[in-house]
């Protein structure tokens, strides 16, 4: 095959250096006054706008209790753009956005709200050319799930009609165990088909995230070595240096491990271990990774193989900060963990024998999400014990945030008369290599909902798969009805997490 077969970007149909843009459509935003609306969702939909990735027709209708004007929601979202959006504030983007910017008052319980809301979208068709399409996207409390869903189906919302699409955007938490997340998507799935609900998991939309495919498929230095024969184990850690903040309604009772291990963590697995999918379509790749997460196995000792913490007072970064247990709104017993670690192994030939290590924690030492495949050690037959001790074992390192790329580490002799050999590391920047800025998670996901393309976004089947590995430590960390150790503000987490490892002969990595 010649090279320029190889690089045609017409190879299966389509162009590929085309922008997808979504179609005629109208979003539905509901939990428009809360953190997630405001900082992430709104600013996301303006940047999408002036990338010039929504058509001209597109409307934005915001539902929420404010005693707000159609007038008054636009300057809302116009401050939320300016404090909070990727690009620059273009004038001309922000009047044609806000043409299609609607409210409707109302609460989740009342009738009459939602019957307004199906007479603004009726009128959103006809004067912008919306052309029936919706998606409503449920920044809200699981637990109001139901109520809004049962709202939109009897007002005749949440069905199409003619080729018009209905897709229904929701949160994570998806449950808090295996038995919540089957119910509360019964009553998603009550309302919408399978394949018209996304289950939102931000970290899928990262760069870095899907740079994973690219970095393992497209290269043939990688791929050969990424098993069982070559590599150690795995880490994957996401560490966070603040603490919960004003999230202590949500956080007290859900802890680390039902926060972030049980999706984005698990996800990360999945993204690293799944076998080469047959295409980049849906089913495809969700094969693959259910695949993966049902071959996953726990050990028998779950206590030795699992660690919590809470962080306490002290210092970090030059202030004094409360432990977790002086938080405003935390019960001064809560056994709610801040810091988790397990370990897991992968029952399929390409990993057995590989510890899969995920660690997630709050008041850590910097903030990092990252995945570390890191190698057995070479046979050092030309080395001493001491000359071998100089330099470690090589890895990969995929950094997912916040400063996206990968670095390679390995041993490099250093200069000299002698052979003396060091870790050194090769580093891969995307705001080095690349002269366009990452977008934000949030608007590639959105974009995906309104082109109805789901391959960043988990199924059910992920959901459950990843409860039945998450509940077993759940369940064990409930009956042992110990507290969480304690761990100062600005490490890397508590005692039990180091000795986690050591039992294996191994050490976390600090990043």
């Amino acid at each position: 095959m010649s090279p320029s077969s190889t690089a045609n970007p017409l190879r299966d149909g389509r162009d590929r250096r085309l922008t997808r843009i979504a179609g005629p459509s109208a979003l539905v935003l509901f939990g428009v006054t809360g953190d997630l609306a405001q900082k992430k969702l709104l600013p996301a939909i303006y940047d999408l706008a002036n990338r010039g990735l929504l058509p001209p027709s597109f409307s934005l209708v915001g539902f929420g209790r404010r005693d707000w004007t159609h007038e008054q929601f636009a300057d809302v979202v116009e401050e939320s753009v300016r404090d909070h959006s990727r690009t620059s504030f273009n004038p001309d983007v922000w009047n044609q956005l806000k043409a299609g910017i609607r409210f409707v008052q109302g609460g989740f319980d009342d009738g009459a709200a939602f019957d307004t809301l199906r007479d603004t979208l009726a009128e959103l068709e006809k004067t912008r050319g919306t052309r029936g399409n919706h998606a409503f996207y449920l920044s809200i409390p699981p637990k109001s799930f139901e109520a809004v869903c049962q709202q939109l189906s009897e007002h005749g919302l949440a069905q199409g009609e003619d080729g018009k699409w209905r897709r229904v955007v929701i949160e994570k938490p998806f449950g808090h165990d295996l038995e919540s997340a089957r119910e509360l998507n019964a009553i998603v799935e009550s309302v919408f088909p399978p394949d018209a609900v996304f289950r939102i998991d931000h970290y899928l939309g990262k760069e870095t995230v899907q740079n994973i495919l690219a970095l393992r498929f497209a290269n043939q230095m990688f791929e050969p070595l990424w098993n069982a024969r070559y590599v150690d184990h795995v880490q994957i850690t996401m560490a966070e240096d603040i603490g919960i903040g004003s999230r202590a309604g949500y956080y007290d009772g859900v802890g680390a491990a039902r926060d972030v291990i049980q999706n984005h963590l698990l996800q990360l697995l999945a993204l690293t271990a799944m076998e080469e999918p047959i295409s980049f379509d849906a089913k495809d790749l969700r094969a693959e990774k259910e695949k993966v997460l049902a071959a996953v196995t726990l050990p028998e000792d779950l206590g030795a193989h699992s660690a919590r913490g809470q962080y306490a007072a002290g210092w970090q970064g030059g202030e004094y900060v409360n432990g977790f247990l002086d938080e405003e709104g935390i019960p001064e017993d809560s056994a709610t963990e801040t810091f988790a670690a397990i370990r897991v192994d992968i029952n399929t030939r390409r990993w057995s024998g590989v510890p899969f290590y995920l660690r997630a924690g709050k008041r850590l030492g910097r903030r990092v999400t990252e995945i570390a495949v890191v190698f057995k050690r070479a046979p050092n037959l030309l080395f001493t014990e001491g000359e071998s001790e100089e330099f470690g074992q090589n890895a990969v390192v995929i950094r997912v945030q916040p400063d996206e790329g990968a670095t390679l580490r390995f041993g490099s002799k250093v200069p000299g008369t002698q052979m003396e050999v060091r870790d050194v590391s090769m580093d891969f920047g995307y705001g080095h290599s690349f002269t366009e800025s990452s977008p934000e998670a949030y608007e590639r996901l959105i974009l995906d909902v309104l082109l109805g393309e789901p391959p960043l976004f988990p199924r059910q089947a992920e959901v459950e798969l990843s409860w039945k590995i998450l509940d077993p430590f759940e369940k064990y960390w409930a009956d042992s009805g110990t507290q969480p150790e304690s761990y100062a503000p600005g490490s890397w987490g508590p005692e039990q997490a180091a000795e986690l490892l050591e039992r294996d002969q191994r050490t976390w990595r600090r990043p």
